[in-house]
């Protein structure tokens, strides 16, 4: 699933069907994506899937096998033509910050100011430094700075030019888990205060969708999915979106019906088409499917009759991930609120509270797809279902749902 930007004179970066080749192995196949102006975007991914590189095109660090990269409509990197890093009219905060550390914050800001008056140079400089927060520092070095200083600083360096985009190489990889979570937030206003387009590079799920207005999940490099935090954890749009992205189980279930299937907590019932789209199969009545299920979706209720095994908590402050074992066996996970403590053995009562209800063939009955590096490839698609009470049916449309900010755009377009 794939929601690309229409045209428009506002695209600052566009992706068309890039490959990238490291020798015959070939670590970015047919990668696709626009981002228009003040819009940030995220390739997120396991380590391996291509991402970094991707932003090393981007950059003009790498060469391209084939495909096109376009900044603010003028082609920048092409097969046989690669435009020079200077020449891109972009900024880049890596992940170790790379400050000069012989030079002051003011110098490590100013320094990729040229062809300014000095007191232009140190008005800018002045702007930058006041836009990331980091007023009465322009005197400190790095080493006197915090890591969440230093990351401003190399922040404010890349935004000093005005640059038409903006590249950030994982860039809180460094931090800890507060502070990052903290800086992330800010490092978003800040780029939206300064309404430049910016590309993240990060393996951080949690870093993707506090920051990004659109998120491109990677794997073996392609980009599966590209769509809102919101879809891609609700509507995942192939088996590796399912896994990858928050967590979940997968359980057995068998179609009763166009409308219905079972699972061993209950029957879901949605729309179930014959075909569930590209890479996937045939679903009729008796069909066997998976059915993901994520922590949200159960929860605990002492009135129900249905019961289920504490085989493995782990607490998280205001709620406790629950592992939680019936009678069958089947594992399932629950979110509960953390004043609900319950001791491992324990039998509690759970119930499904399901908006949105994802499934899929079974994993050994999954078809291998052809080698398509030429073509978007968006993984099995995934069949929506809802629990309903008693009585009620319903479509199932993303009516009401956030949708991305981006549109799609089909390959042939390119």
């Amino acid at each position: 699933m794939l929601n690309f930007p229409q045209e428009s004179s506002d695209i600052v970066l566009e992706m068309k069907g890039v490959h990238k080749a490291y020798g015959k192995s070939e670590v970015v196949r047919g990668l696709s994506f626009r981002l228009q102006r003040g819009e940030i975007g995220c390739l997120l991914g396991p380590s391996g899937c291509g991402k970094t590189t991707v932003l090393r095109c981007i950059a003009g660090f790498e060469r391209l096998l084939a495909g096109e990269i376009l900044i603010a409509g003028e082609v920048v990197s092409a097969r046989g033509m690669t435009r020079a890093p200077e020449e891109r009219r972009i900024g880049m905060v890596f992940q170790d910050y790379a400050l000069f550390p012989h030079l002051d914050v003011a110098g490590n800001i100013g320094f990729g100011l040229h062809g300014l008056s000095a007191a232009q140079k140190n008005r800018r400089v002045a702007e930058c430094i006041e836009t990331v927060g980091l007023a009465g520092t322009a005197n400190r070095y790095p080493h006197e700075l915090s890591g969440g200083q230093q990351q401003r600083v190399a922040l404010a360096r890349a935004l000093a030019p005005s640059p038409a985009l903006l590249l950030l190489d994982e860039p809180f990889s460094n931090l800890d888990v507060d502070l990052r979570e903290r800086l992330a937030t800010e490092v978003r206003q800040i780029i939206k205060q300064a309404n430049i387009t910016a590309v993240l590079v990060t393996h951080d799920q949690n870093e993707a969708f506090a920051i990004a207005d659109a998120v491109g999940v990677m794997n073996a490099g392609v980009i599966e999915q590209w769509d809102s935090a919101y879809n891609l954890y609700h509507r995942p749009a192939s088996r590796f979106i399912a896994d990858f992205v928050g967590q979940g189980v997968f359980l057995p279930g068998s179609v009763l019906s166009t409308e219905q299937v079972q699972i061993e907590l209950g029957v879901l019932t949605g729309n179930i088409p014959s075909a569930c789209g590209m890479g996937c199969f045939a679903c009729g009545k008796g069909c066997q499917v998976e059915v993901l299920l994520r922590p949200d979706d159960v929860v605990h209720d002492d009135a129900s009759s249905l019961q289920a095994e504490v085989m493995h908590k782990a607490f998280r402050g205001a709620e406790i991930l629950y592992t939680l074992k019936m009678e069958s066996g089947q594992r399932l996970l629950a979110m509960v609120p953390s004043h609900h403590n319950h001791a491992l053995g324990e039998k509690i009562g759970i119930r499904l509270d399901v908006d949105h209800v994802v499934t899929f063939p079974p994993r050994e009955e999954t078809p291998e797809r052809e080698e398509t590096p030429e073509r978007f490839r968006t993984g099995e698609e995934g069949t929506r279902l809802r629990r309903l009470p008693s009585g009620e049916k319903i479509g199932t449309g993303a009516e009401g749902v956030p949708s991305s900010p981006v549109t799609p755009i089909a390959p042939s377009q390119f």
